[in-house]
């Protein structure tokens, strides 16, 4: 396989250019609530979104790096290809593009710090710090069973909340709920991930919660995640901020999720879950986009 790829290709793949919407999707969420409420301000929404994918590229580079060195990248695990495992990329080379990603996403932070001021200083230090701890450390997260916490956090309230502050400076509770929506999702991303890669994980003893609970556990969290992103969020906006009918488009996108949800509780080959987690992507992806054109208009 590795024969017929290059470095480049290899750090492609490391940088997981098809999970970015994860990043991406709660930012146009919290631009989109921060325009209807007549706060929209470019500047800070660009820098907010540079931010969050810098550090969340750099974060893949960091978990690349360590997962190779604890043994939870294997020649045998069933995902795509990783730079460090595959031998295209010397391990040294992806820590030190870690660290230097990290350092890129200060350059459009300082701007946010300066809008936003000292809640900015500690999201920015918490964000690099849980990204590098995610598998690095004596106890990462990824590896004890809290990394659907921080990915739910992060990827969920920090990252729309934080997103709508620096351009409204000040937190009201609609970004807060609707954060919810694309937190979920991205952990339905990462149970996936995790469902795909069970028996590889316990081998290396990293205890991610489908492998402390098993993999019907996953398939559960995976629903439900899915289920009340796409469904909860907007019926609770369709019902409590009178009848918003832009909120149906979105709760309808539950029905699109059929195959994802289909592939996750009858399948546990590689191929198929990782077909499923690009379905996952692409339906945070389109939940982002609906949920913030309904804002819009």
């Amino acid at each position: 396989m590795t024969d017929e790829l290059t470095p480049a290709d290899a750090w492609v793949e490391a940088a997981r250019p098809k999970t970015l919407w994860a990043s991406v999707a709660p930012v146009g969420i919290g631009t989109a609530i921060a325009f209807a409420h007549g706060a929209m301000h470019l500047t800070a929404a660009f820098c907010a979104l540079l931010g969050a994918v810098l550090i969340q590229i750099a974060t893949n580079f960091a978990n690349d790096y360590f997962d190779y060195l604890k043994g939870a990248d294997t020649p045998e695990r069933k995902g795509p290809l990783r730079a460090t495992q595959s031998g295209l990329v010397k391990p040294i080379h992806v820590l030190r593009a870690a660290m230097v990603t990290f350092l890129l996403a200060f350059l459009p932070g300082t701007y946010l710090v300066w809008r936003g001021g000292w809640p900015i200083i500690i999201i920015g230090v918490l964000s690099v710090a849980c990204g590098i701890l995610y598998t690095a450390g004596p106890y990462p997260l990824g590896y004890v069973g809290l990394a659907d916490v921080f990915v739910l956090v992060f990827f969920g309230p920090v990252a729309v909340v934080g997103t709508y502050y620096v351009q409204a400076i000040e937190v009201r509770t609609e970004p807060f709920v609707a954060s919810l929506a694309p937190g979920l999702l991205a952990v339905a991303l990462l149970t996936v991930n995790n469902l795909r890669d069970v028996d590889e994980d316990r081998k290396a003893n990293k205890k991610t919660l489908a492998v402390r609970f098993g993999p019907w556990f996953a398939r559960g969290e995976y629903l439900v995640c899915v289920v009340v992103a796409c469904v909860g969020v907007p019926i609770y906006f369709y019902i409590s901020e009178d009848n918003l009918w832009f909120m149906l488009p979105p709760a309808a996108l539950v029905f699109l999720a059929a195959p994802a949800i289909r592939t996750v509780f009858s399948r546990y080959d590689g191929p198929a879950l990782n077909r499923a987690l690009a379905q996952t992507g692409g339906l945070l992806l389109l939940f982002a986009i609906l949920f913030s054109v309904g804002w819009v208009l």
